[in-house]
């Protein structure tokens, strides 16, 4: 159900007794409890992210030549420790106001049917120190932060986590943390929703101004956290494709923006607009195929923006790390 927040007049403080205090980058996971009977874990066949390899991404002037994929063909593959797989975290991606907001990052963990709790794992770790650099992504979740146990039944995901959870920030910090975690737990098919949990007991009220959580939370609730052109796919430092599916929601003036790819260089391969579902006040839907001629496999850059309605230059600029390569 869609969080609201209190003023001060009508403080309410976290129904299991967590007070505010400093500012925090990230958590740790802590090994699941055993889940209850009544409720289960997202199964890796229920999981949006394919199984995949989960190459690492290709720091430069390496010799490989894939990064992580979310393409559903991929094959598991084993690797030293055993077989792996994707899920995506969801961090926050700098910017001026309009372009900061969540983003999603792929992540390469131990292939288990416990999907659910490794998501969380991913994101409580925080982003790469290579992601961080410059505060490009960065996280609300404090330092510290563990997470007890998820279970999922009838679509709901309840996610028990530590006391730090609860602290360190002001609203804007406790909106993003809380986005954060509903948007990485209903990346699964089967999670509808996000049902919060401090030390066992569910949260009704969270942080110093209030939000009130009345019930669990969607990713609709959770809009105002996005960039107005919001990209969910390709992940952030993800391969895109040739031709590549871009795919996401937005919410802009007469449901337009336009859709970029840059080359290592910052050659521009490709520029076409882009219509949403729904603008002006509502966000939208969009899914578009970016195609692009590339002589040899790189990162370069996957650019959505507002064009001026002087000059037509970019306003509003969203730029994303992706792997470009070559067609087929």
């Amino acid at each position: 159900m869609k969080p609201r927040s209190l003023g001060p007049a009508l403080f309410l403080v976290l129904c299991f007794g967590v007070a505010a205090c400093g500012g925090g980058s990230g958590g740790v996971a802590t090994a699941p409890n055993a889940t209850s009977a009544s409720g289960t874990e997202p199964s890796a066949a229920g999981a949006t992210p394919a199984t995949s390899s989960g190459t690492a991404a290709p720091s430069a002037g390496a010799n490989q030549t894939a990064a992580p994929s979310e393409d559903p063909s991929a094959p598991a593959s084993p690797s030293a420790s055993g077989a792996t797989m994707l899920v995506r975290a969801y961090f926050v991606l700098g910017g001026e106001p309009g372009v900061t907001g969540l983003v999603p990052v792929l992540r390469t963990v131990p292939q288990t049917t416990r999907t659910a709790q490794a998501a969380m794992t991913a994101l409580l770790a925080g982003p790469t120190n290579a992601e961080s650099a410059g505060r490009t992504i960065t996280t609300a979740i404090p330092d510290g932060t563990t997470v007890k146990s998820v279970s999922t039944k009838n679509g709901v995901a309840t996610v028990d986590l530590s006391t730090e959870f609860g602290t360190s920030g002001g609203t804007e910090s406790m909106r993003y943390r809380l986005a954060q975690v509903v948007y990485t737990l209903t990346q699964f098919s089967s999670v509808k929703s996000v049902l919060f949990q401090v030390e066992g007991q569910t949260v009704t009220t969270f942080g110093t101004e209030g939000i009130v959580l009345n019930g669990p939370s969607k990713r609709a609730d959770w809009t105002a956290e996005l960039p107005a052109m919001f990209v969910d796919r390709p992940a952030y430092g993800a391969a895109l494709g040739n031709p590549g599916p871009v795919s996401g929601n937005a919410d802009v003036f007469e449901a337009t923006f336009r859709l970029a790819i840059l080359d290592s260089s910052g050659k521009v391969l490709l520029d076409q607009q882009v219509t949403a579902s729904c603008g002006s006040g509502c966000r939208g839907t969009f899914q578009q195929t970016a195609s692009y001629t590339i002589a040899k496999a790189q990162y370069g850059t996957l650019r959505v923006y507002d064009p001026s309605e002087q000059d037509g230059s970019p306003q509003s600029v969203r730029d994303y790390r992706v792997w470009l390569t070559p067609r087929p």
